[in-house]
């Protein structure tokens, strides 16, 4: 039986600010179980989106569509949009219902379903599985049919084995975005090989 890689967290995580939600993600599981095959990654990488007021944001001036639905909440559902019309990428909703803020999953240290994630990817370099917002989708089986799930039940889960602070986080500006770029919302695990860039 494989090792417990933590608990799903509580609703009352992902209903605090969003900044302070992100930089808690990081040392968390994103695991998936999909077609029968659990995969996951520690997060080292994430980005947040502070909703009505922030450009970058989907939900930037408060516009509630039919595609960025999700963010409006509850707080700890997964956020699924296309990027580009190409990648999936996967976001966890935080806020109080109502607050349309996300943080946007940048990288994963894969941990688990490693020979799933190689087939799904098809790379040679198992850094490259989950170094990238739409890779680790791929890697992980996260599709627009996972917009909206609770992140506490499966198919897609976040689980928590680590006490936040416990981990030396590195913030920078956000990246591949035009608008609000230079915003220090970028916040990343410290010496990881794992990062998208």
């Amino acid at each position: 039986m494989a090792r417990s890689l933590g608990r799903p967290l509580p609703k009352q995580f992902y209903a605090r600010d969003t900044v302070r939600v992100a930089r808690d993600l990081l040392g968390c599981v994103l695991e998936t179980t999909i077609d029968g095959h659990v995969t996951g990654g520690r997060i080292v990488e994430v980005e947040a989106y502070l909703g009505a007021e922030d450009p970058a944001a989907h939900s930037y001036g408060n516009r509630k569509t039919t595609r960025n639905a999700s963010m409006f909440g509850p707080p700890g559902r997964a956020y699924v949009y296309r990027s580009y019309g190409i990648h999936w990428c996967v976001n966890v909703v935080t806020q109080p219902n109502g607050v349309p803020s996300a943080v946007l999953v940048r990288a994963l240290e894969p941990v688990r379903g490693l020979e799933v994630m190689r087939q799904r990817r098809d790379v040679g370099r198992d850094r490259l599985l989950c170094s990238g917002p739409g890779r680790l989708c791929q890697a992980l089986g996260i599709t627009g049919e996972h917009d909206g799930t609770d992140l506490g039940r499966r198919p897609v889960r976040v689980l928590g084995q680590h006490q936040p602070g416990a981990i030396a986080i590195e913030t920078s500006h956000r990246i591949g975005i035009s608008k609000a770029s230079d915003w220090p919302l970028r916040f990343t695990v410290e010496g990881s090989r794992w990062l998208s860039r």
